[in-house]
Order: structure tokens, then C-alpha cells, then sequence
């Protein structure tokens, strides 16, 4: 008897390590004498198709296709706070790559996110372009999916949610550092003012030379 699948020809689905695919069939194989139901994928970017036994899905990672609220999580990380660790290039590579890798569409998110560098800020070093494009791709592709658009349409949408976010917190740093030189230009004038008392004894000063 086969097993109830959790995928159905043309549903769209998220394999980890390759990310958007599209269900095609479901096939029964002989494999070493037991029949085994297969559920066939195909990653038309990759060119490539992928049978995946329906009792090992759930260990292979394989997930549905994100929800409206999932992507619409995933594009608010976008918009928060970039957060780099002081490592190490070599090991921030690997922590990007496992949460690319992870399956997880928020964390792609941080990827994305974490390597983004508009025009005004320093390039990026190849490695780190190699992987923000991996990430970016990943996310755009799922957007497009759920968005039911096309791909450049997915990933104009991200880089402007990108860049107003990037243009946002640079403003507001620049806010935030003028408020600071601000206090500091008062208390300086603050303690060089010159006092009533002061100003006084200037007077009588002056009135004695003269």
C-alpha cells in the first residue's frame, strides 16, 4: 500500500541544499527488490531532478512552500538590524552557508540582510558577493513563487526593501551622532559662559585702568 504523500504533483517545495524545486510525479521504483514510492522533484534553474523516497522526506528537510505570513517575516528581518559577529571571514562563510543551507527562509533572510552593500558603502570581497548572491537568489526565487510573479520582479522588490532599510539606519546614525555633538557643543558652552559675578569684576576692572 502507498504511503499518503505530504506533496502533490505541482506543488512547489524547499529542499535545503537546493532550494526552490517543483514536484512532478509520484512514482513507485524497485529499488534492491522493495518497491519504493518516490517523489520526483525537478530544480529547473539546476537542471536537475531529484527522487526523494516518500518515508525520508521529513529527514531530508524537504517543506512546503512558504506562507504569506512566512515571507512576510522573512522581509521583516530584511528591514532590521544588520549583525555581523567580529570573526573571523572564514567562519562567518560557514555560519552563511549553514543557514542557507538550513531550510529556513528567515535565515536566508539574515544572510541576505547581513551582506547587502549599497552603492555608497565598500564592496564586497568576492567570497562574500559569491554568498550574498546565493542567499539572495534563494529568497528571491521563493518570493516569486509565493508572490506568483517572476524573478526579477521578486528581487527588485527585496533590493528596495534592502536600501530603504540601509538608507533608514544610516539616517539614523547620523541623527543619532548629531544629537551627541549637539549636547556636547552645549555643555561647552555651558561651563565658558561667562557669569553675572564675572562679568561684574570685568567691569570694575576696566573702570580702575582707565
Amino acid at each position: 500500500m502507498a504511503k499518503q504523500a505530504k506533496f502533490e504533483p505541482g506543488d512547489f517545495v524547499v529542499y535545503p541544499a537546493h532550494g526552490l524545486g517543483k514536484v512532478t510525479a509520484i512514482e513507485t521504483r524497485t529499488v534492491a527488490g522493495f518497491e519504493l514510492d518516490m517523489l520526483v522533484i525537478e530544480f529547473e534553474k539546476e537542471k536537475m531532478t531529484l527522487r526523494i523516497p516518500l518515508d525520508k522526506v521529513g529527514a531530508a528537510g524537504l517543506r512546503n512552500l512558504s506562507s504569506k505570513k512566512d515571507m512576510g517575516d522573512a522581509l521583516k528581518t530584511l528591514k532590521g538590524r544588520v549583525r555581523v559577529k567580529r570573526t573571523m571571514w572564514s567562519r562567518r562563510a560557514q555560519e552563511y552557508e549553514a543557514k542557507i543551507n538550513s531550510g529556513s527562509l528567515v535565515q536566508v533572510a539574515e544572510v541576505v540582510r547581513d551582506l547587502f552593500r549599497n552603492a555608497e558603502q565598500p564592496d564586497q570581497s568576492y567570497s562574500e558577493r559569491q554568498i550574498y548572491q546565493a542567499a539572495l537568489e534563494r529568497l528571491t526565487r521563493e518570493l516569486a513563487a509565493v508572490d506568483r510573479t517572476d524573478e526579477a520582479t521578486a528581487q527588485e522588490k527585496l533590493e528596495t526593501i534592502l536600501s530603504a532599510a540601509s538608507t533608514a539606519a544610516r539616517a539614523a546614525a547620523a541623527a543619532a551622532e548629531a544629537e551627541a555633538n549637539g549636547e556636547e557643543v552645549a555643555s561647552d558652552d555651558d561651563s565658558t559662559a561667562d557669569s553675572p559675578e564675572a562679568t561684574a569684576d570685568d567691569a570694575e576692572a576696566e573702570e580702575e585702568a582707565a
